[in-house]
């Protein structure tokens, strides 16, 4: 497979072709699916909590249901404006596609990595649901394997392909928590 080489604006690139590895993990440098990470760890969370049931200690019924239903509705509209904003500047959220464009409208305004923050607000809201202590106790070591084998990833490849723009970016943005 061959494509054009990036550089740091499509538009100036000398046209000349490189070749791309064959079956290349993924174009934006992540070492994992982020999707698959939150489900391994909230699986492994259910296996020990059947082998090591901790009862209902984080909430109690109705408001255990209602907090994790607020974290799960939260987590599906941080995910939809996400795709969304993928969507209107026309490249894809998916790690295995290259990126056409660098995203800082919708969520991303805010935070780096809505999407990702959307799956630990799923992850956590499931496990509240579902009273799974150990998936939400696990949940900061997701956010760890997370940062390091696929944030750390792509954000060499976003800073190799966008240069100046996505370091201007990083500067102002924070990754997980936005600034009030």
């Amino acid at each position: 497979m061959t494509v054009m080489n990036p550089g740091n604006d499509p538009a100036s690139t000398s046209g000349a072709e490189t070749k791309t590895p064959p079956n290349t993990a993924f174009q934006a440098g992540a070492k994992m699916i982020p999707p698959l990470i939150y489900a391994a760890v909230f699986g492994i969370g259910l296996l020990v909590q059947h082998f090591f049931p901790v009862a209902r200690t984080v909430l109690a019924g109705a408001i255990a249901r209602l907090v994790g239903t607020l974290l799960m509705s939260t987590s599906a509209i941080l995910a939809g404006w996400s795709f969304a904003s993928f969507w209107h500047a026309r490249t894809s959220p998916l790690p295995i596609q290259p990126s056409r464009a660098l995203v800082t409208t919708g969520p991303y305004r805010f935070i780096r990595n809505p999407m990702y923050a959307s799956l630990a607000c799923l992850h956590a809201g499931l496990a509240i649901w579902l009273d799974v202590f150990w998936a939400l106790l696990f949940l900061p070591a997701v956010l760890v394997l997370v940062r390091h084998l696929v944030i750390a990833g792509e954000e060499r490849y976003l800073e190799q392909k966008f240069g100046d723009e996505y370091r201007r970016y990083k500067a102002r943005v924070p990754r997980w928590i936005p600034r009030l």
